[in-house]
């Protein structure tokens, strides 16, 4: 671990969870891969903060995520329990009964094709059952591909995606899995569909216990835990299991940060009464106790609302997705997720999370709302200011937290991160003795021509801004989702045909708005009309007061 990083645990709770997740790690993965990229830009985020080095048993040097997930019995398809890079030396102990055996062996799940395809190029699987992977640059990330010609990119297709670990190219530890054996994923029977049903799962103390041994495991090799962030589904019972989680760490851990994403997503179909009056109970549920335990929480959803009216689903200029996809859904919020978590996995001069949470809970308001702008709309030729000015007086970032358009809010306080956005055109390069169309113009670095206008758009507003050069990547197995777009993200008239985009800028924020206020009542409403709901109803519209 390099001195002085400050690392944070990540909790992985439910499917839709897992789904953004595997986004989340396959980027995270390939950033520790560019590490030796002359092109990139070196430095600006710390990988240490979410990962961890470590050691197989046969004394090869491993980084894995420090990460802690959930999910239930039947949701790992192919991906094993334990991980592939560890062998367990106690699978291996010699069986001291001896009388008759009876072996009962289940089938295993065929590996999703483009999983065989990506492992087959990163690695070996060796005849006493340990993975070797292929010589690796500093030890970290995933291999470069050494054939003589260029390698055919490996794509998944949307009908080969079930499940979130069929595109997963990340190892994970042995630590990190941790399966809910009693209810099941598929089926209609046995499922996890209640916000008391997941609570309880984490008071039984099998479960309890479990959770606990791991975090202590992740927690002792930190050198400076700065907090945890929680990716939770909030639509089923995994929204009780994040909130006896997010308890279960503000009562071990005071004073660390805990951020919690609440995910829902894509839009539900009105014809489903049950589900739809469990999920509104789970997400009201899942706010209010999420809310009373987390340093700041934050619902992330392509849904236009949370409540029990159907909306469709947000529109981005430049991206054509399925938003009955997960595939497709995940790797959008999981976009925005890795930009606004910047302020706290930066190199130089990082925002602990107990301070950005600090920053956004104006008035102990710790219910935060979403956007981005995917990609930042940059055309060639134009300046960052040429593109900010574009937007006018409209909010630039669509939101993401089912809160409708943010036209006619108030915003109070606001983290801001724009990134991969080439130095060059950080500033106006006007010819001399031009007048400046703008102020933007006039300034003479990105970070001003930022800060100056995120002031122009909210005058009164407390702002942190961040600007990287680092871009996304959207290297598969990311969906193709990008139109007229050019293989760097800029916005083309026209794309060449069959030109991939390789990496796009983003331009995300956080903010402390009335907008959720407004959601909120009207969730507060929709429970109201279910006579089970009146005392959540009653909870949700006092709690909104004060969110």
């Amino acid at each position: 671990m390099a001195g002085g990083a400050r690392e944070v645990l990540t909790l992985q709770l439910g499917h839709f969870a897992g789904f953004v997740g595997a986004h989340w790690w396959n980027q995270q993965d390939a950033a520790l891969g560019r590490a030796t990229d002359a092109k990139e830009s070196p430095g600006e985020l710390c990988p240490d903060v979410l990962y961890r080095t470590g050691r197989t048993l046969h004394g090869q040097d491993t980084c894995t995520p420090r990460l802690i997930l959930m999910d239930l019995k039947g949701s790992l398809s192919s991906l094993k329990e334990e991980g592939g890079l560890y062998r367990d030396k106690q699978l291996d102990a010699a069986i001291a009964w001896q009388g008759k055996l009876t072996t009962h062996k289940e089938e295993l799940c065929p590996k999703n094709p483009y999983l065989q395809d990506f492992l087959s190029a990163e690695g070996v699987l060796s005849s006493d059952g340990v993975w070797r992977v292929k010589s690796i640059p500093n030890g970290k990330g995933s291999p470069p591909l050494t054939t003589a010609t260029t390698p055919k990119p490996l794509i998944p297709t949307e009908a080969s995606i079930r499940v979130w670990s069929d595109f997963l190219r990340v190892h994970l530890h042995p630590r990190s899995i941790c399966m809910i054996q009693k209810y099941n994923h598929d089926g209609e029977a046995g499922r996890l569909e209640a916000f008391g049903q997941g609570e309880s799962v984490l008071k039984e103390p099998k479960y309890q216990e479990e959770l606990e041994d791991r975090l202590h495991f992740y927690v002792e090799e930190c050198d400076y835990l700065q907090g945890f962030q929680i990716l939770c589904d909030l639509h089923d019972g995994f929204s009780g299991v994040g909130a006896k989680a997010a308890e279960l760490l503000q009562d071990e851990y005071s004073g660390r940060g805990i951020i919690t994403w609440g995910l829902l997503p894509g839009p539900y179909h009105r014809g489903e009464a049950q589900r739809n009056i469990y999920r509104l109970l789970n997400t009201a549920f899942g706010l209010v106790h999420l809310t009373a335990h987390s340093s700041l929480v934050c619902p992330l959803s392509l849904g236009g609302s949370l409540g029990l009216r159907p909306e469709p689903p947000v529109n981005f200029p430049y991206l054509h997705y399925d938003a009955t996809l997960p595939f497709h859904c995940s790797a959008i919020l999981a976009t925005a997720l890795d930009t606004v978590t910047v302020p706290y996995r930066l190199c130089s001069s990082p925002v602990s999370m107990v301070h950005l949470a600090d920053m956004l809970s104006f008035c102990g308001k710790k219910v935060v709302t979403a956007g981005a702008t995917i990609p930042f709309p940059l055309a060639p030729g134009q300046s960052l200011p040429d593109s900010l000015m574009q937007f006018g007086g409209a909010t630039p970032w669509t939101p993401l937290s089912a809160c409708g358009e943010p036209s006619g809010t108030r915003c109070f306080a606001q983290s801001v991160v724009l990134r991969g956005i080439d130095r060059a055109c950080h500033t106006s390069q006007l010819t001399p003795g031009t007048p400046p169309p703008s102020s933007l113009h006039a300034c003479t670095t990105g970070e001003e021509v930022l800060a100056q206008y995120l002031q122009q758009q909210q005058p009164r507003v407390m702002s942190s801004s961040h600007l990287l050069l680092t871009p996304y990547r959207v290297a598969p197995p990311y969906p193709h989702l990008f139109s007229s777009c050019s293989p760097q993200g800029m916005v083309l008239d026209g794309s060449p045909k069959g030109a991939a985009v390789e990496s796009i800028p983003v331009f995300g924020a956080l903010c402390s708005s009335s907008s959720l206020h407004q959601t909120l009542e009207a969730l507060a409403r929709d429970l109201t009309k279910l006579r089970l709901a009146a005392g959540p109803a009653s909870w949700m519209l006092e709690w909104s007061t004060m969110t």
